[in-house]
């Protein structure tokens, strides 16, 4: 069973969703990066990480601004796993994926790229600018070297696309909920309660919800309508840019992060908890 599995089947029994922070890795250097990193991943289900990219179309203003800081602060993507690397010693059972540009991928060649994420301890790999229709190599190179290869699920999404996305995608499926790119500063949209079912219909990997996410209402919406689990990203990024910039301390982000974190509730707890 995958970490993921693992993680979707408890979640489920204790009438959960996942709340699955993302941060830019090497954002805002080196030296802060890992502590951020280690901070999120306490107060996360799942963690999804970006290796900075000087043309990183699919992201808002706030994640290419720390994208492009990153990068003039010496980020690479070896650097960048060499984090995940120390990042997967200290939570061994923490699922966590990668997003990056295709560059990037074909660059190393996709074999090796796919191969030097699994050895840094990834467990799934989504091409923000692969769409389904030109992901069958990607797929076919992540499941080879044991990686999760992760679709995008827009909301005009046809029923042969549907049926690809459920086919190459693994570990969980990424449902945007609405067109356009990431940031806190649009709100998201309302769920796509028909988007979500025509998923399950597929037997697709599990529905998670990005694309401005922020609130605690937000991430309620979200799984409410269905979703297995929520990302938040340009939020998330803002509150660590506060962090090292002084204008915010530790026990403020946490509980911010908690907020959104006990907000995925489903249920009671099984547990009494």
């Amino acid at each position: 069973m995958s970490r993921y599995e693992a993680l979707f089947a408890t979640l489920s029994a204790a009438n959960r969703g996942a709340f699955i922070p993302f941060t830019v890795l090497g954002f805002p250097d080196r030296a802060q990066c890992f502590d951020h990193l280690d901070l999120l991943a306490q107060h996360a289900d799942a963690l999804e990480l970006g290796i900075p990219f000087s043309d990183p179309v699919a992201d808002g203003p706030t994640i290419q601004r720390a994208a492009i800081e990153a990068l003039a602060n010496g980020a690479t993507p070896k650097r960048c796993l060499t984090l995940v690397a120390r990042l997967r010693a200290r939570h061994p059972d923490l699922p966590m994926g990668l997003l990056v540009y295709a560059n990037l991928v074909v660059r190393s060649g996709l074999d090796n790229f796919y191969a030097a994420a699994t050895a840094a301890g990834v467990d799934s790999v989504l091409v923000a600018d692969v769409p389904s229709e030109a992901g069958e190599p990607f797929a076919k190179a992540a499941r080879a070297a044991g990686v999760a290869p992760v679709f995008i699920a827009p909301p005009n999404a046809d029923k042969t696309a549907l049926d690809r996305i459920a086919r190459l995608g693994a570990g969980y499926t990424y449902v945007l909920t609405r067109a356009g790119v990431t940031g806190a500063e649009q709100a998201a949209g309302a769920p796509a309660d028909a988007l979500l079912g025509a998923l399950a219909e597929r037997g697709a990997p599990p529905p998670v919800l990005g694309f401005g996410l922020s609130t605690p209402e937000q991430v309620r919406a979200g799984i409410a309508a269905g979703a297995a689990g929520v990302i938040s990203g340009s939020a998330v990024v803002e509150r660590l840019r506060a962090l090292a910039a002084g204008d915010a301390d530790r026990q403020t982000v946490a509980a911010w992060l908690n907020a959104l974190h006990g907000s995925t509730r489903t249920g009671p707890d099984p547990a009494g908890r």
